[in-house]
């Protein structure tokens, strides 16, 4: 079972991640979405598309952009994380 915690908090938790260029990257149901607040911030991949964010909020704190989702991949390489999301370091993640 994966976990991603922040302050010990579970934000997201699942048996069936994902791994890819060494992120974890969880389903969609596996977001306690109380927790996730969409971002106006994206970025590009060259093999994998657009990234969205999310901030991570919890008890009045803010992580800004601490999320990243491909909600349309744009290769095969790619697709197997499609509308997964990971984390960066802000958010503790035991896979």
């Amino acid at each position: 079972m994966a976990r991603a915690l922040v302050n010990g908090i579970v934000i997201a938790e699942s048996e069936h991640t994902v791994q890819l260029e060494g992120s974890t990257y969880f389903p969609p149901d596996a977001l306690k979405r109380e927790y996730f607040v969409d971002s106006d911030h994206a970025t590009v991949c060259p093999h994998k598309g657009t990234a969205g964010y999310y901030h991570v909020e919890i008890d009045g704190t803010r992580i800004d952009n601490a999320a990243w989702v491909y909600p349309n991949t744009t290769t095969d390489y790619a697709k197997p994380i499609e509308g997964h999301v990971a984390f960066y370091p802000s958010v503790t993640v035991e896979a």
